[in-house]
């Protein structure tokens, strides 16, 4: 099973870390786990907003305020176009979160998910496991994908795709704190009954954690573990 000792978050865009697991991360600070994490988007500036330097600034502030909660000690912005990140050649953002992964040297990474709807999940869940070949002096023993709400259950399951978690994180004391940090985020969560609402944030952390015996919990798929 995963060590937790030094872990990476690599997601498309900031609020992405709380919503996939922000819980579970919360839970590692509070044992001391080293947390990092690395945006690869801006997740605004596709809007064409008039003040959307501002947006960006203000969202960049919103993951730096949320990850202190969370625990995320390091986070790294990168520049690639937000929900155009297939617009990039692969190449140039495996080589991105690489760098990454050198600076960091995490023996854990939590990620998206490859069939998520949102191109950008897509994209970074390929790159990161690529990015993360078993080769040697690879770092990075466990990888774990995340679901988004709004993303991961709203993309059509063709050949088996849809999210099958296999790997569950007890948050039940500590799903108010991923509450809180998802305020930072108001922007961008919804009103009930859409899925990336608080309710709906709830009710997942609910219905997962119902299906393994739990108040609350966080499903993730594990997708690699080296054990030495």
């Amino acid at each position: 099973m995963p060590k937790f000792k030094n872990v990476l978050v690599v997601a498309s865009h900031p609020d992405d870390e709380v919503l996939g697991c922000g819980g579970t991360l919360y839970k590692l600070k509070k044992k001391g786990v080293k947390i990092s994490g690395l945006f690869l988007s801006d997740g605004e500036s596709s809007r064409k907003h008039p003040k959307i330097n501002k947006l960006i600034s203000e969202r960049k502030n919103q993951a730096i305020k949320a990850g202190k909660i969370l625990g995320i000690k390091n986070i790294c912005f990168g520049n690639f176009p937000d929900n155009s990140m297939d617009s990039v050649p692969i190449l140039n953002i495996i080589q991105f979160i690489e760098k990454q992964i050198k600076i960091v040297k995490p023996d854990t990474i939590f990620t998206h998910f490859e069939s998520d709807l949102n191109v950008d999940h897509q994209i970074t869940s390929k790159a990161v496991i690529t990015a993360c070949r078993p080769i040697k002096n690879q770092t990075v023993k466990s990888i774990l994908f995340f679901e988004i709400l709004s993303s991961s259950e709203w993309n059509i399951s063709i050949k088996n795709k849809s999210f099958k978690p296999n790997y569950f994180v007890d948050i039940s004391k500590s799903i108010k704190f991923k509450l809180k940090a998802l305020k930072y985020y108001r922007r961008e969560m919804r009103k009930w009954p859409h899925p990336r609402s608080i309710e709906g944030v709830k009710l997942l952390s609910k219905t997962r954690g119902s299906s393994v015996g739990l108040p609350h919990a966080e499903a993730f798929i594990l997708g690699r573990h080296v054990e030495k």
